[in-house]
């Protein structure tokens, strides 16, 4: 059986992390996802809905087997309890893979890395496109909602 990792911090589902799970999840016979905790997205700005929102939404895809929250201290912990025979980054995530392979290493994992393409096919496949849009929305059709 092989094993798919995804991470991610999957705010505002959209088209793209639909396309980025469901890649991931052809690369194997089980699909696990580590969603960022709150505390834990420094790379960017911190996510508007709260960690438990995030994993019950990337729970219920289809794609999905399993999802968990990553640890708050030790990033390395779900991946050894994972232990995954591929680990799929998205095309914008910027991670080293040179430095994720060495510290797998480091953990006694040997996972494969492979990075899955763009997805392009809609024009609101990026969170921060989606905020964006907003923002410009008229503020009477955002009272609406």
């Amino acid at each position: 059986m092989t094993r798919v990792l995804a991470t991610g911090t999957f705010d505002i589902l959209h088209p793209g992390h639909i396309f980025y799970l469901e890649e991931s999840a052809k690369l194997g016979d089980e699909l696990w996802v580590i969603v960022a905790r709150d505390g834990n997205v420094r790379h960017k700005p911190k996510p508007i809905l709260p960690e438990t929102q995030r994993l019950m939404m990337v729970s219920a895809l289809k794609a999905v087997d399993h999802a968990v929250l990553g640890d708050e201290v030790d990033m390395w912990r779900p991946i050894r309890e994972i232990r995954p025979d591929i680990i799929t980054l998205g095309f914008n995530q910027h991670f080293s893979e040179e430095n994720l392979i060495t510290g797998l290493s480091e953990q006694g994992l040997t996972s494969e890395i492979k990075r899955i393409a763009e997805y392009s096919s809609a024009p609101y496949s990026g969170s921060r496109i989606i905020v964006a849009r907003i923002r410009e929305l008229p503020n009477n059709l955002m009272d609406m909602g």
